[in-house]
Parts: C-alpha cells; sequence; structure tokens
C-alpha cells in the first residue's frame, strides 16, 4: 500500500507541524501579556511630559520651539516606519507597510521627496525594495525595547527637522486595539499640532503651578519636548510589540486549527484508501476460490 504509507507520511509531518505551531501559540500568548504590561506602564510617562510641557508652554507664549514650527518648505516628508522584526504575525506587517506606501504615495503626488527611519528588519527591508532613502534604523530589538535604542535613529530625523531639512514627520505602527483587533496607524509627528499640548480642566488645575527656571525657560521647553516625541515614538514601538504578540497568537492558533482539520481530513483519505485495498483483495480471493471451485 504504497498510497497509504505516503499518506501516513503526510499526517505525522502535519501532527509535528501542529505540535510546532501550538507551542508558538502558547509563547505568543505569554509574550503578549507582558508587551501589554510594558505598552499600558509607558501612558504615564508621555503623559505626564506632555501635561508639563503643556503648562511651561502657556506659561511662555513668546516662545516658539522648532518642534511646532510648520513653515519649512525643503520639499521632504520623513517617515518614522515600525514594523516587527521576525514574521509569523498574520498580515500585521502587510497592512501598516501598504498604510506607509499609499501616504508615500499622496506626498509624492504632492511634489515631495520621502526619506524614512526604519525601526524592524521587515519594514528596513521593504524600505530598501521600493528604493526610499533610509537615513537610519534600528533592528534587533528583541522582546522588551530600551529606548536607548531608539534615541539615536530617531534624533537624526527630529535634527533634519529642526535644521529644517524636513518639512514634516509620519509616525506609522500598529496600534493595539484588543487580542483580536490591530490598527495601522499614520500620524503627523511633527510639526506638533496644538492640539497635542491641549489641557483639560482638571489637568490645567493639577499641573498649574509655577516655575523658577534653571537654566531658561526655551531650554527647559525644548529638553522636554524632545523626550516627549521620544516618548511618542517609544509608545508606538510598546504598541507595535503588544500587536505582534496578539497576531501572532491569533495566526499560530488558526494554524494550529487548521492543521488539525487537515488531519482529520488525511485520516478519512487514509481510511478510505485502506478499506477500498482490504475490499479489493477480497474480490480477488472470492474470485479465486470461485474459479478453483468452478
Amino acid at each position: 500500500m504504497a498510497v497509504g504509507k505516503e499518506i501516513r507520511g503526510k499526517i505525522k509531518s502535519v501532527e509535528n507541524t501542529r505540535k510546532i505551531t501550538k507551542a508558538m501559540e502558547m509563547v505568543a500568548a505569554s509574550k503578549m501579556r507582558k508587551a501589554q504590561e510594558r505598552m499600558r506602564n509607558a501612558r504615564p510617562y508621555s503623559d505626564k511630559i506632555r501635561n508639563i510641557t503643556a503648562n511651561l508652554s502657556q506659561a511662555n507664549p513668546e516662545y516658539q520651539s522648532p518642534y511646532m514650527r510648520s513653515d519649512a518648505k525643503s520639499g521632504v516628508a520623513g517617515f518614522v516606519v515600525v514594523t516587527t522584526d521576525k514574521g509569523l504575525c498574520g498580515g500585521l506587517n502587510t497592512n501598516v507597510l501598504r498604510a506607509v506606501t499609499n501616504k508615500m504615495k499622496d506626498v509624492q503626488t504632492a511634489g515631495k521627496q520621502v526619506q524614512a527611519v526604519a525601526i524592524g528588519s521587515k519594514g528596513f527591508g521593504f524600505l530598501n525594495r521600493i528604493g526610499a532613502k533610509v537615513v537610519s534604523q534600528a533592528i534587533g530589538l528583541g522582546d522588551a525595547p530600551q529606548i536607548d535604542k531608539l534615541i539615536g535613529p530617531v534624533k537624526v530625523m527630529l535634527d533634519a527637522f529642526v535644521a529644517g531639512e524636513v518639512d514634516s514627520v509620519y509616525l506609522c505602527y500598529t496600534k493595539f486595539i484588543n487580542t483580536m483587533k490591530q490598527e495601522p496607524v499614520v500620524e503627523q509627528l511633527l510639526p506638533l499640532a496644538a492640539d497635542k499640548l491641549s489641557q483639560s480642566e482638571a489637568e490645567k488645575s493639577a499641573y498649574g503651578w509655577d516655575y523658577l527656571y534653571e537654566p531658561e525657560a526655551g531650554v527647559v521647553i525644548e529638553e522636554l519636548l524632545t523626550r516627549y516625541i521620544e516618548a511618542l515614538v517609544y509608545q508606538a514601538v510598546a504598541e507595535n510589540m503588544a500587536s505582534e504578540q496578539s497576531a501572532r497568537m491569533v495566526a499560530m492558533k488558526a494554524a494550529t486549527d487548521n492543521a488539525g482539520t487537515l488531519i482529520g481530513e488525511l485520516k478519512l483519505i487514509y481510511n478510505k484508501t485502506r478499506q477500498a485495498a482490504i475490499t479489493k483483495e477480497l474480490s480477488e480471493i472470492v474470485s479465486g476460490a470461485a474459479a478453483i471451485s468452478g
């Protein structure tokens, strides 16, 4: 039964694959919880910086930060593209890179050039394939990203914006909604919009302090805005990693379920083939007995 042996080999192969995908699903579930906790822990830091900076800016309306300048005419748009380092996470990277491509087309249609910072090897490879100018990259961040590994590559784009070499900077990542849903996001990072530093009445009362500046107010506000922008990038990376583990867990669960369905189908085919072979042998035996007795 050469056919039956071949089917048994396929069943064994799919069973081995199912064990791997099941193990990957469990690992992704464990990492997902840690990534979600890291993402939630990063939010209070960026909120605190935003409120302090907003209060300082309102106390010093005469100071205008370069990060809020919108009069540059360099004809270049910058993109900070956040993707994963590894695959096997469904359409996560495909969706965000499709959104990046559409935004780049819109920018280029407007007559601007494009340059990018790649965070994650998948985005880095994609940007190289489409011929985009990559000014810096951060890859191999691991499961727990460190902000000091992000500051260097991102600062290249921040310095270019302050110097007037870039008109605007867009932050592209996958936003974590819940375990089953993640959304690709392309939002303007620079220039900082006024509503980014807006405060509610409760926040105004909570942060309505008087300050003594050392050094002067402009330097303090500038440093705080830099930290705020870095915190936004870190938050995007944390959101993307939580989305990655969630998407990988869902993808591996679907693969495990599909492997189980395929095993069931292969076993059914194997049993039918085996039954057909047995029936054929019985028919031959009966025919032979009838010929001898006749």
